[in-house]
């Protein structure tokens, strides 16, 4: 063990409290980070430290880091796979900036996340893994647990995969077998020295691995084996209990985005009334939500694994030409293919949910990585004048509230309508309370019953494109009910009746119309918020997505210092918030942070007239609170 040359939050924010012999220190929270090679779990070893720290009751917010490639070469760089989790006694809003602890399972784990590191905070290896061979593959020359280059941390050397193949031995199992387990050491481990609950997690050891009782045993026994040896190895000062938070009182669950974003289809189409149909072709990081809906078929679901994207959307399509509520998922390659049909259902004038989980791109790009890099491609990447509504939800949890959203104002409006999630979202958790779904709003699909035209002969007739006065939508109008027979394709149509029309001022008409019904929705949206303590503010963060979390906390950060700055964030792209433009112009200075070379703000400047500037990160990975609070401060000069 080193001592660090630095404090840490261990040192600088705990007190101690009596037990007996061992000491537990108080902390208001902690940033872990477990990393390691992708086949060392690390995923699911910090996706059970999180749910036995909701279990306890903590505030909480993750971000799982995956490697890009499915199986790289053990122990590489390109192998390492990483599961951040912020746990508190009061309420947070993102993953952390700076780990306090890593625990780092092989020698490319710790080269990869050292740089993430304070000095003084705490690094846990597996010395085990500290080899000739393993240091050569991450690109070591000399081990840096002898070479002094650790010096500014404290660091325990456990060696887990040896203390996991001997604790094993007496349930028959062999060596090689038993090394799979290290990953339950280190978690029994760090919920020791974080005070968790060992129950929950035993039980759902027993649980998932029952029908293969040695592999139970085994992570059993690890588990087991990594929090005694927190309790008797007398290598730590002390342990540390974070407390619960304070939650609005009702039930809660551990929800990601994809999950969410699910269950919000799941409630939307029972709030309509609609069979829900989900055309998709698996693609990261969007599969989770297709994975989530094939589960639920007690619900009336219909799922279609499609061979590619363009027969994904087409399907979905067709479901909603059906009388369902078609839903179609993907990412940025995906939507790329998907253009033409979306153009199609904009033609149509149907109801279609097109979920856009972002990755970094373009073509494959970055597919396990995040980014905000589709805003223009959603607000412009089709041909023709094809608008459409344009929604992201900004942290995970409110990702079943957009899709709600999403799927009334496609039905309401007989639109097509895009929602930007990202990778980001999608795979991080968060407690969030269940809603009361009674006091959600019903969604009223409202067919079309009976012709609603006269013809000049006094006959009665449907027409598909007599609109509604208030929203502009046309009727939906299934197939298979007498008198509503019409034609559906991609030729422009006349207006009212629906038939193909060349004329070259009907399509203008159509333009218009089509138009004018997305920006009409600007009047059933909410007006924009702006969160201004003081209300003399000059600087104006603006954000959208899952910039929310960082710049809601940035902007809470340099207030604490004496600094003014006012936050607005936006869920509505397209159309934007009809005061979008005054509360723009009420300030001097203004700041759009983006996973993204500055879309929002080039639309703002050119919709606006305003000097919206631009703070980009394009590296895969979201905003650290510390990056927003450095912007902010580097404008306003320091000064209160």
């Amino acid at each position: 063990m080193r001592e660090s040359t630095g404090e840490s939050r261990h040192e600088g924010e705990r007190q101690r409290v009596a037990t007996g012999t061992q000491h537990t220190a108080q902390l208001d929270q902690v940033i872990v980070r477990f990393a390691g090679d992708s086949g060392d779990g690390m995923q699911l070893t910090g996706d059970r430290f999180t749910t036995s720290s909701a279990l306890l009751g903590n505030d909480l917010s993750t971000f799982p880091d995956f490697p890009a490639e499915i199986r790289a070469p053990a122990g590489t760089l390109n192998g390492v796979s990483a599961f951040q989790v912020h746990i508190s006694d009061h309420d947070i809003l993102t993953p952390g900036d700076a780990p306090d602890v890593l625990v780092a399972m092989n020698p490319a784990a710790l080269k990869a996340n050292i740089d993430l590191m304070d000095k003084g905070t705490i690094i846990l290896v597996n010395s085990d893994a500290f080899e000739e061979r393993n240091l050569a593959k991450a690109g070591y020359a000399e081990n840096p647990l002898t070479d002094g280059s650790l010096g500014a941390y404290t660091v325990y050397e456990v060696p887990m995969t040896s203390i996991t193949q001997e604790v094993c031995k007496e349930a028959g199992v062999k060596p090689r077998d038993a090394e799979r387990s290290k990953n339950f050491f280190a978690l029994g481990l760090v919920s020791w020295l974080y005070t968790r609950p060992i129950e929950p997690t035993l039980a759902w050891i027993t649980e998932r691995f029952g029908a293969k009782p040695q592999v139970a045993e085994a992570n059993s026994r690890a588990f087991r084996a990594g929090f005694d040896f927190g309790e008797t190895a007398e290598l730590f000062e002390s342990n540390y209990e974070v407390r619960p938070s304070t939650f609005e009182p009702g039930e809660y669950v551990q929800v990601t985005g994809n999950s969410a974003m699910a269950w919000g289809l799941i409630a939307a189409a029972r709030l309509a009334g609609l069979p829900l149909f989900l055309g998709s072709y698996p693609i990261t990081p969007a599969s989770d939500i297709l994975h989530e809906l094939s589960r639920r078929k007690e619900f009336g679901i219909r799922t279609f694994q499609a061979e590619d994207e363009i027969a994904g959307v087409g399907a979905a399509l067709g479901a909603s030409f059906g009388g369902a509520l078609g839903v179609t998922t993907t990412s940025g390659p995906g939507l790329d293919l998907k253009s033409e049909t979306i153009g199609l259902a904009i033609n149509l004038e149907l109801p279609l949910v097109i979920v856009d989980v972002q990755r970094g791109g373009p073509s494959t790009g970055l597919p396990t990585k995040t980014e905000q890099a589709d805003l223009l491609h959603a607000m412009y990447g089709r041909h023709g004048e094809a608008p459409l509504p344009i929604i992201a939800p900004q942290n995970p949890s409110d990702c079943f509230a957009i899709a709600i959203e999403a799927v009334r104002l496609a039905v309401k409006y007989r639109t097509p309508v895009i929602v930007l999630s990202d990778g980001y979202l999608a795979n991080g958790a968060e407690p969030w309370k269940l809603p009361d779904l009674d006091a959600i709003p019903a969604i009223e699909p409202n067919f079309a019953s009976a012709p609603n035209h006269v013809d000049d002969d006094g006959t009665e007739s449907f027409w598909p494109y007599i609109r509604d006065a208030e929203t502009l939508a046309r009727p939906w109008a299934p197939p298979g009910v007498p008198g509503l027979e019409h034609r559906i394709g991609g030729l422009e149509k006349a207006d009212g009746s629906g038939n193909v029309s060349y004329d070259g001022v009907n399509h203008e008409r159509m333009v218009h119309l089509r138009h004018d019904k997305i920006a009409g929705i600007a009047k059933d949206i909410p007006l924009l918020e702006v969160n201004d303590e003081t209300g003399d503010a000059q600087l104006l963060l603006v954000s959208w997505g899952s910039t929310y979390a960082a710049v809601a906390a940035g902007v809470k950060r340099v207030r604490a210092r004496g600094m003014k700055a006012a936050h607005a964030h936006l869920r509505y792209l397209n159309p934007f918030p009809s005061n979008l433009g005054e509360v723009l112009g009420r300030y001097s200075q203004i700041l759009v942070p983006e996973v993204n070379m500055g879309q929002l703000s080039r639309i703002l400047r050119s919709e606006f007239l305003v000097d919206a500037q631009s703070l980009s990160k394009m590296q895969g990975v979201p905003f650290r609170v510390m990056e927003i609070e450095a912007a902010i401060t580097a404008i306003l000069g320091g000064k209160s």
